[in-house]
């Protein structure tokens, strides 16, 4: 029987280089998004849609109620208000659809992107740069629409657009998380679609009495609700309540990260 001589083997193919890899890896996680015609038009359509509804049902009475931040007590119009939750109804469903359905639909092939040589860790930050793109994008276009139901002072709009930005980054977050942790498709749309709602109708005063108790502190989007609401009635920035919804997107997005780490590392 004749020696392989090892040392005459072919070399390895060398693995891309890192600097290559993101670029690449980055315009693939964009180009997914960009192929979901549904979450566009849901982003269309949907969001003026819904404001028009939650206006119509609101309707433009006064209504006091204590800002549990600054405990502050403000007397607002009822549809502007609602008009400021009706914003993260639209995107935390619509991020969380999104990046959910992505992930689902890439992970098969993001295992043999790593077994071809890729970074696991360059993965990782393309997929958390295209999630924090698209949920800047959605939340902009959210708060750009809302222009055409109210016009809130500069500060306030922005500070609303601050809220719907951190909002859609923490969904957008746990839609990667559930994309890598579910085993099928409906379980994670109805955690999205019911906590979602849930999740951001609870805030607002008008249709929860209880908008004010302490136990809403520990729901996602209580930080940067407060933060919109705060900015757009009470002209204050309550940046430790915005910094409170990024540490939710934050957890989500490590547990999701750690997660997809796992399934997709190649084995001996």
């Amino acid at each position: 029987m004749a020696i392989t001589d090892l040392s005459r083997r072919p070399p390895a193919p060398p693995r891309p280089v890192v600097y290559r890899q993101f670029p690449t890896a980055w315009r693939f996680a964009l180009r997914n998004q960009a192929r979901n015609r549904l979450a566009g038009l849901l982003l269309v359509a949907f969001v003026p849609a819904w404001y028009l509804l939650m206006q119509a049902i609101a309707g433009h009475q006064p209504l006091t109620f204590r800002l549990y931040a600054t405990g502050r007590i403000l007397a607002v119009n009822s549809g502007h208000l609602t008009l400021i939750s009706a914003g993260p109804n639209s995107v935390t469903m619509i991020v969380g659809f999104a990046i959910f359905a992505a992930i689902r639909r890439t992970l098969a092939f993001d295992k043999r992107l790593v077994f071809a040589g890729y970074r696991q860790a360059t993965l990782i930050a393309a997929k958390t740069c295209a999630i924090a793109i698209i949920a800047a994008t959605v939340a902009l276009y959210t708060a750009a629409v809302l222009l055409a139901f109210w016009r809130p002072a500069a500060v306030g709009w922005l500070a609303i657009w601050a809220g719907l930005t951190v909002m859609a980054v923490t969904y957008g977050a746990l839609g990667l998380l559930l994309g890598v942790l579910v085993k099928g498709d409906l379980e994670g749309f109805f955690l999205i679609v019911m906590g979602g709602l849930m999740d951001t109708f609870l805030q607002n005063p008008l249709g929860n009495p209880l908008a004010s108790k302490p136990v809403l502190e520990w729901f996602p989007s209580f930080g940067p609700m407060q933060f919109a609401v705060g900015g757009a009635f009470g002209h204050q920035a309550l940046w430790g309540h915005l910094a409170l919804g990024l540490a939710w997107a934050a957890a989500f997005a490590a547990s999701g990260l750690i997660i997809f780490r796992i399934r997709t590392r190649t084995r001996a």
